[in-house]
């Protein structure tokens, strides 16, 4: 079995009731996985998801069909997906598993496995999980079932964990901080983390119904906390997403901070310490102002395709340490194995702590250029990009803008879609440059 059926390059998401997100599914995904993960090891599993509404009838699912296989089950409810990572290691359980669709509307979700060290399931054992999902499912001997508990203190475990990556020796004290939680996940755990670090903290979106995880809220939809950062007087913001693996920021003058600033702060940080490894990774969609912030300072840059499964891979082929996406997927293998919005939070606190500065200082050195992404719909089978025309204009404006722009063209990889961005210091030039390549790419569909 060479290709995936079910699972994507992040699990399986979807619509709820429809296509592959079907209680029936959830079912026999579960009995599936724990004939694979029952094959060795401590035959236990740990499963939390988000706020969604469907989150029960899929956690119910789920939970049978493990214990049909013979996996033990730990509950953890709703909890951040890199707390399922880290409660996955602490407990040497077998895997982790995460009930989301992150920061997609409450009518979808998602399943998403993690391997008994915290990282993303290995590929090799979603394909085994696939095949056994072709087989009719059996239900072990009753005195083989898996029994179900339920891990009482997962939010305390997780808000210590959080805390312990800021220093010991600092605190937040006089710090007031906009904490959105996008009526998801982070509800009952990020607003705790940083009042018990000493921050006065205005909670935002922490009131989830079931159905308005990130709804006008949230790392997705900024306009809420920028105006609630510039109303309470704040020194900054944190927005998380529905399930905590991705977090943008606001300076104190109401202005967003991104995930390539974040990477540029962290960068900076690890290097005066003196414990940058490496580089830093990021993505093709990542700001060409990252690249020569860095380059300023002498810390290498690579790119990885789009997704944080790809900035992983990189990392560990670099032997690096920081990497992640504009979107705000931000990975630091020192603290932990996957994206982590409160921790990453954190370590930009930490950072302005040990340099006694602002987060408007501490970005200021980036210049983020002008960014112009266009989407051009397509028919057909034949490809846009292997145009001459197409070719030629991108030629042209790349000439135009030299070693202060960039141009990247790429197909969608959801939709019948060429997306042309273009980079440069000027807004109305690069506007200009990617109308220039998309007519090309039109007149090449």
């Amino acid at each position: 079995m060479s290709e995936r059926k079910f699972f994507g390059t992040d699990g399986i998401r979807g619509k709820v009731g429809s296509g592959q997100m079907t209680p029936e599914l959830a079912l026999k995904l579960g009995w599936a996985a724990g004939r694979v993960l029952s094959r060795s090891g401590t035959k236990k599993v740990i499963i939390g998801k988000d706020t969604r509404i469907s989150g029960y009838m899929f956690e119910s699912a789920l939970e049978a069909g493990l214990s049909a296989a013979g996996l033990n089950v730990m509950l953890m409810g709703p909890m951040p997906t890199p707390a399922v990572a880290y409660l996955t290691r602490t407990f040497r359980a077998e895997a982790g598993v995460v009930i989301s669709a992150s920061h997609n509307p409450y009518y979808d979700n998602g399943i998403k496995f993690f391997s008994t060290d915290g990282s993303k399931l290995d590929d090799n054992l979603e394909l085994e999980i696939e095949a056994e999902l072709e087989k009719p499912l059996e239900c072990v001997e009753s005195h083989l079932l898996g029994k179900v508990s339920r891990i009482e203190d997962a939010r305390g475990r997780y808000i210590e964990y959080c805390k312990g990556n800021f220093p010991a020796d600092q605190t937040l004290t006089g710090l007031k901080i906009v904490v959105d939680c996008a009526h998801g996940a982070t509800y009952h755990i990020a607003p705790a983390v940083f009042r018990e670090l000493g921050a006065e903290v205005i909670a935002i979106g922490d009131k989830p119904n079931g159905v308005n995880i990130n709804d006008k809220v949230g790392a997705t939809s900024m306009a809420k906390i920028c105006e609630t950062v510039l109303a309470e007087n704040a020194d900054l913001g944190i927005a998380l997403d529905g399930d905590g693996d991705r977090i943008m920021m606001v300076n104190s003058k109401g202005e967003v901070i991104d995930g390539d600033q974040i990477l540029y702060i962290l960068a900076c940080d690890a290097k005066a310490r003196g414990v940058l490894r490496g580089g830093v990774v990021g993505t093709l969609m990542s700001n060409l102002g990252l690249d020569l912030a860095l380059q300023a300072l002498d810390i290498p840059f690579a790119r990885s395709k789009v997704g944080d499964r790809y900035v992983m891979e990189l990392l560990k082929e670099l032997d690096w340490r920081i990497g992640g996406e504009n979107s705000g997927h931000i990975l630091n293998l020192d603290h932990g194995t996957t994206g982590d919005g409160i921790v990453a939070g954190i370590l930009v606190l930490a950072a302005m702590r040990r340099q006694n500065a602002t987060l408007e200082q501490l970005t200021a050195p980036m210049e983020m250029l002008p960014q112009v992404l266009v989407n051009v719909r397509f028919e057909g089978e034949h490809d846009p990009l292997s145009s001459d025309k197409v070719k030629a204009a991108q030629a042209q404006v790349e000439s135009e803008l030299g070693i202060r722009g960039r141009v990247l063209l790429r197909k969608s990889g959801t939709e019948p879609l060429i997306r042309v961005m273009v980079e440069g210091d000027d807004h109305n030039t690069v506007l200009a440059h990617a109308n220039l390549i998309a007519d090309a790419v039109k007149s090449a569909s």
